[in-house]
């Protein structure tokens, strides 16, 4: 049987390159309809890892809570006040006080909340770091001592920071990679001492580097964590800043005598809730918001973000973009199917004559059969791999020219490949099927 096979494959191989123009022609609809399928699953593919990326740097099981400064409260209490204009109930609350996210906040969350595996605040200040007559601008964030058990950091060298270091507010930092790169170019930081800003910190531990792409971090508004200098929250509080006090800042005057008003008054400027599990989280945040307008003196100077709707919300948007794409995409290998069965009709048609002589010399309905299915095979096989190469070269393309990630799978080449054989199988039944069935008396009588 292989034998018969064969002999019917060389038989079709022989009438494709004796009209190569007409076969190229045929193959372009699955050419193309192949290296879009490809191209669209990469595409897609990439979206579908940048998902996973925010995911992993955002964390799937977390709950943010930001404050709002002054500017930011005045513009959202105007859009509330608008609104209240609209239905009627204007409430303003624009001029009640809030002491600010602050560290009381924190503890209040850890005692009310369930099923938290820790609450870490933030304080970042952005200042000039020094070291052997080396300057970078950083950020120095004031940190608690579970940050880095929930925030996939790495110790490369020295240590982490421990019980003394919180209690005595010590001098102490961890730097990030890059701090110990541009400061440190040649030396062990190790035990060294970096000026931030006008105090001394002695370095005790350097992080591993973080991968992080420019898109990422403009997206999911994230500062680059290889600019950071970590010490501990108690240390930036006494040493450095703490925006929860009465201060000779806060009770400046202009020139008729008014208080000029700090803009952030915030002890904190991030609280990064990370749960045990995702099941109550949405629950969670409502009870959160409650609690913290009710110390806030229900002013929401405050937004609570759960990451995990905002990335299922834009994982769902992809999903659906990805969808079209692919529909579209395999509207293309139709188109090709559909030439493939117009073209090799019109064989049939124009081989009237080669098929009489080929079933007056013996030839049964099987041979003939084989034979035309065998050259749309042969089409559809040639195209799936000028379609493979072609996909994957525009993947490669798509990724250098538009800086979209792009990802191609075996998975998404094979089936591209088999989708293309499956198409010259089914278009080309019609054909074959119509040639053998010819009576070859009638065929050698046909002009």
């Amino acid at each position: 049987m292989h034998k018969i096979f064969i002999y019917n494959f060389k038989i079709a191989s022989e009438s494709i390159l004796a009209n190569k123009l007409r076969a190229v022609l045929t193959s372009l609809g699955i050419i193309f309809g192949v290296a879009s399928v490809i191209t669209m699953l990469a595409i897609g593919k990439g979206a579908e890892q940048e998902i996973l990326e925010k995911m992993k740097l955002l964390g799937t099981n977390n709950i943010i809570i930001k404050p709002l400064n002054k500017k930011e409260l005045a513009d959202k209490q105007k859009e509330i006040d608008n609104e209240g204009e609209n239905d009627g109930k204007k409430e303003s609350k624009s001029g009640k006080f809030s002491p600010g996210l602050s560290l009381s906040d924190v503890y209040s969350i850890k005692k009310i909340i369930p099923d938290i595996v820790s609450v870490n605040p933030e304080i970042i200040l952005e200042l000039n770091a020094y070291s052997d007559g080396f300057k970078r601008n950083v950020n120095l964030i004031g940190i608690d001592k579970d940050y880095f058990k929930s925030n996939f950091s790495n110790i490369e060298i020295g240590n982490l920071f421990n019980e003394q270091n919180f209690n005595n507010a010590e001098p102490v930092c961890i730097i990030s990679h890059r701090i110990k790169s541009k400061l440190f170019p040649t030396d062990n930081p190790i035990n060294k001492r970096i000026k931030c800003g006008t105090q001394w910190l002695k370095v005790i531990g350097v992080l591993e580097e973080r991968e992080l792409s420019k898109d990422n971090m403009q997206n999911l508004n994230l500062r680059d964590y290889n600019e950071d200098i970590y010490v501990p929250i108690s240390t930036v509080l006494l040493r450095f800043a703490n925006r929860s006090l009465v201060t000779k800042a806060n009770l400046q005057r202009d020139n008729r005598r008014q208080v000029i008003e700090v803009e952030n008054y915030h002890q904190l400027d991030r609280i990064i809730i990370t749960f045990k599990n995702n099941e109550k989280m949405t629950q969670s945040a409502e009870v959160i918001k409650r609690m913290l307008l009710r110390k806030h003196n229900t002013v929401e100077d405050f937004e609570i973000i759960v990451p995990e709707m905002l990335l299922e919300q834009e994982q769902s948007t992809k999903r659906i973009f990805n969808f079209v794409l692919g529909a579209i995409a395999s509207i293309s290998l139709l188109v090709g199917g559909i030439g493939i069965m117009n073209i090799m009709l019109a064989s049939v048609l124009e081989r009237m004559k080669e098929i009489g002589v080929r079933k007056a010399l013996g030839a049964t309905r099987t041979d003939i059969l084989l034979q035309f299915l065998s050259e749309a095979v042969a089409i559809s096989i040639t195209g799936g791999i000028i379609g493979i190469i072609l996909g994957i070269s525009g993947s490669y393309l798509i990724e250098e020219l538009t800086e979209i990630q792009t990802i191609i799978s075996a998975v998404s080449v094979l089936l591209s490949f088999v989708v293309s054989v499956s198409v010259g199988l089914i278009f080309g039944i019609t054909p074959a099927r119509r040639a053998s069935l010819e009576d070859p008396i009638e065929l050698l009588r046909y002009e």
